[in-house]
């Protein structure tokens, strides 16, 4: 059984968001995805799964170390480039906890997804909201929101301040939400906004790059610079790069892949049940 890593929303190796990707002819048990996703320790790894649907090509699962979540950006975008590496038509349509998620193959090398838009709902910063958030985070919001991905989306006084933050991940994950998006203005030329990523209650302390995370930031930041073509730059210590583009109340995220492992899992990993695994050839390095 064939198992890749893929550095995805960058196109460099060792910078962006590492994401596992095992693509599957039968569908193993949840039990056995959670476990292999456990193994790896990377912030999600994908699940592809070639069956008979009626609106897609494939199904798509992610799992954190932790727990199986309803939406990724970064292995989605990893799990499309290596369908797409091994010959797959442009574009692959995922069946997914999200609805059926879309990725094209652009000129350019970079790949496109359509996404479900997720604006967050302001909720009032009271003094002790506020204090609470700035206790978790070391900094004062600015301005809190709920997003559909069930995350809170705070924006922070600048830039840097986004950049040196060390919150405490421990009253981070008190928060009884998916994880918690920093974000602020950018400071730089050729980026609209930068963020950041906390997510330790579902066993990701900090995710390098967030996929799912814009689409709660682009809605936000659209509405604020009065445009609806963005680019953001997550400022993680590995860093990357996501291009938002508004499209009605979808989102497209653009970004490219590094492919980084292309190995084989040994027999004592295999589930102990599967209809089949993938025989699709190892790609030529």
């Amino acid at each position: 059984m064939r198992l890749r890593t893929v550095d995805a929303f960058t196109d460099q190796a060792f910078a962006g968001n590492p994401a596992g990707v095992v693509v599957l002819t039968g569908l193993p048990t949840a039990k056995w995805m959670a476990a292999l996703a456990g193994e790896l320790n990377l912030a999600e790894t994908a699940f592809v799964i070639a069956e008979e649907l009626p609106d897609a090509d494939y199904r798509l699962r992610w799992f954190t170390p932790a727990v199986e979540v309803d939406m990724c950006g970064h292995a989605t975008l990893a799990a499309a480039h290596c369908l797409f590496e091994d010959g797959a038509a442009s574009p692959v349509r995922f069946a997914t906890r999200s609805g059926v998620l879309t990725v094209w193959a652009l000129p350019d090398g970079s790949l496109a997804m359509d996404f479900p838009a997720n604006a967050a709902v302001e909720i009032p910063l009271s003094e002790e909201l506020a204090g609470r958030v700035e206790a978790a985070l070391g900094a004062r919001p600015v301005w809190l929101g709920r997003g559909g991905t069930d995350d809170l989306l705070v924006e922070l006084a600048d830039a840097r301040t986004v950049r040196e933050l060390a919150p405490d991940l421990a009253a981070v994950a008190r928060f009884e939400v998916r994880g918690i998006i920093v974000t602020a203005a950018a400071d730089a030329d050729g980026h609209d906004f930068v963020s950041r990523f906390f997510g330790p209650r579902v066993g990701v302390p900090e995710d390098p790059v967030t996929g799912s995370a814009h689409t709660v930031l682009g809605p936000y930041w659209a509405a604020k610079l009065g445009r609806s073509e963005l680019v953001g730059l997550q400022v993680s210590a590995r860093s990357g790069v996501v291009g938002v583009s508004l499209r009605g109340d979808r989102v497209q995220l653009t970004g490219r892949a590094v492919s980084m492992l292309d190995a084989r899992l040994a027999p004592a990993a295999m589930p102990a049940s599967l209809p089949g695994a993938s025989t699709l050839p190892r790609a030529s390095t």
